[in-house]
């Protein structure tokens, strides 16, 4: 669960998922002259659209810290047992639909804990302290399982794939985890399956809804999109409030528009 805390008072939660589908818009739409389309598209879509449902579960219950009255980013949610069985369940869950998104979903999973397997260099991301020995068999497990299937797909194409899903993840978030957005650089970004080298993407912020994108990789321009919310007051007295409240909030959409840098502003 993405949860903000906004400086008007209020608390935005937004879910992992709803964030998900917003990954899945920008690969539905990434593709013109300078970027390649993804391929096999339809997988690389759903493996960005989906990439989160092992956050499924908690979304039908997010925690709540009843010492500070607040409900956890999900940065702080602890990785329990019922968590990783959860993430277990997605990876198996996409990989029976799709295979080859299964896959990806499943790098994408394991990636997360060790730096994203250094693909991105910018954002920096602060190295992870010693990982729970239910994280490391975790990890271990999948990554055996993610080596056999990689046999049947070509090595290249899964790589830029997989950093693609990297790209896409980093661009939702962008939107997802900011009140206020500001200027951000994203490198490298694949720009086709034969150039391993990539560009920096620069995102500028030209007013609370509209982005600039330098360079610009979307088959439409400008593009707009939206990502669905609830907005909460920011704290509560007990659990079943928070609960009460979390349910009774109206989901809303925040749209976007994503421009060539050098459109007239």
């Amino acid at each position: 669960m993405i949860v903000r805390y906004e400086s008007d008072g209020s608390l935005v939660m937004i879910t992992q998922n709803d964030h998900a589908k917003l990954s899945g818009l920008f690969a539905a739409h990434w593709g013109n002259r300078q970027f390649e389309k993804p391929r096999p598209q339809g997988s690389t879509t759903r493996a960005a659209q989906y990439h989160d449902i092992g956050w499924l579960r908690y979304e039908a219950k997010p925690h709540f810290n009843v010492e500070t009255g607040k409900t956890p980013n999900f940065r702080e949610v602890p990785n329990d047992q019922t968590q990783l069985d959860s993430y277990q369940w997605a990876l198996d869950w996409s990989s029976a639909i799709d295979s080859y998104a299964g896959l990806l979903i499943s790098k994408h999973r394991t990636g997360l804990w060790q730096s994203r397997y250094d693909v991105i260099k910018k954002p920096e991301f602060p190295r992870r302290g010693s990982l729970s020995d239910g994280i490391t068999a975790f990890i271990a497990r999948n990554e055996a399982k993610q080596k056999a299937a990689a046999a049947a797909f070509d090595a290249d194409e899964l790589a830029v794939n997989y950093h693609l899903l990297q790209v896409w993840d980093l661009l939702s978030l962008y939107i997802c985890t900011q009140e206020r957005h500001k200027e951000e650089f994203i490198q490298p970004v694949p720009t086709s399956y034969g150039n391993g080298e990539g560009v920096g993407m620069r995102l500028q912020p030209i007013s609370s809804t509209r982005i600039s994108v330098d360079p610009y990789p979307f088959d439409q321009a400008p593009l707009q999109l939206g990502v669905v919310y609830r907005r909460l007051p920011a704290t509560f007295p007990d659990a079943r409030t928070f609960e009460l409240a979390y349910f009774e909030a109206s989901p809303q959409l925040a749209s976007f528009t994503f421009e060539p840098a050098d459109s007239p502003h």
